[in-house]
């Protein structure tokens, strides 16, 4: 295992309070302000730069992902449940599983996988243990509970062929793997521990995988990021200067990981702490995948 210690760039000054779910989307990268309920995107990304603002919702939105044949519109893992996100900031909601749980809940990080179907895990707002659920969209608009007794559910991510989903339960410190039928999206029997986090190692949070098919996650509370080979051996840690980086998401075209990270929890927050950034690394990763949905 090495540690890298480079310079990180700002690319976007740190004001927001819990940024996630950073994705690159038809040449730009996009990404969320989980608490505000806001959608930015930014085209000039060799940074600092002013991002735009596309969407702001009076609801927590935790991820969204591109839908395939419809420019500008998301599916979004926002509030109780899953909606379909319009250019003008509308909501159509598919379903909101968590108006049914027995302690106030929200989504979380979601991601649609190589086959079109969009995967969102959903907390407590209390971060009551066992309350958080995997949830999978599938290109009908149907939503089906794939896991529950998660606590706070964040990734997923995919490898380029769709068979394998590695989800990060962050306030247990551990991230699953599971094995995934690319046809059905079923799992195919449960999950596994891939990796556990021990003490003052952080707790695992947005992650992605790369064009080698390493697995590169953000280790809240430690101000790391952590790639491990898909042998489930620990690589490589780089340190950025946040001390709760959220997500991670590697430009498609050249060597930089780009990081949100978040102001909430820090006790003296600076300039990266809610910044966006990028750090040089030698692996590229993809663009987003499309929900495939017919509506």
């Amino acid at each position: 295992m090495t540690s890298t210690d480079v310079p990180a760039a700002v690319v976007v000054d740190g004001w927001y309070e819990l940024a996630e779910g950073g994705r690159w989307v038809d040449g730009r990268y996009v990404y969320v302000d989980i608490l505000s309920g806001r959608l930015f995107e930014l085209r000039d990304d060799t940074g600092p730069a002013s991002p735009r603002q596309l969407a702001h919702l009076d609801v927590p939105l935790g991820a969204v992902a591109p839908v395939s044949g419809r420019p500008d519109a998301w599916i979004a893992a926002a509030g109780t449940g899953i909606a379909l996100l319009s250019a003008d900031g509308a909501l159509d909601w598919l379903d909101r599983p968590e108006d049914r749980t027995p302690v106030p809940s929200r989504m979380n990080d979601g991601v649609a996988d190589p086959a079109g179907r969009f995967w969102a895990g959903s907390m407590a707002y209390d971060g009551t243990l066992g309350a958080g659920s995997l949830y999978r969209t599938d290109p009908d608009g149907t939503v089906v509970r794939v896991l529950d007794g998660l606590t706070i559910a964040n990734g997923p991510a995919f490898t380029a062929d769709g068979t394998t989903m590695y989800l990060a339960d962050t306030a247990v410190g551990t991230i699953l793997r599971c094995r995934v039928d690319p046809l059905s999206g079923d799992l195919s029997g449960g999950p596994e521990t891939f990796a556990r986090l021990q003490d003052g190692e952080g707790s695992p949070d947005g992650m992605t995988v790369d064009e080698e098919g390493c697995l590169w996650v953000a280790m809240w509370g430690t101000g790391t990021i952590r790639r491990y080979h898909l042998d489930g051996h620990l690589l490589d840690t780089v340190t950025v200067p946040a001390p709760h980086p959220t997500s991670v998401c590697l430009h498609p075209s050249d060597h930089r990981l780009f990081v949100t990270t978040a102001r909430y929890g820090v006790t003296n927050p600076t300039v990266t702490s809610g910044a966006v950034l990028s750090v040089p690394v030698p692996t590229r990763g993809t663009a987003a995948c499309s929900w495939r949905g017919r509506r």
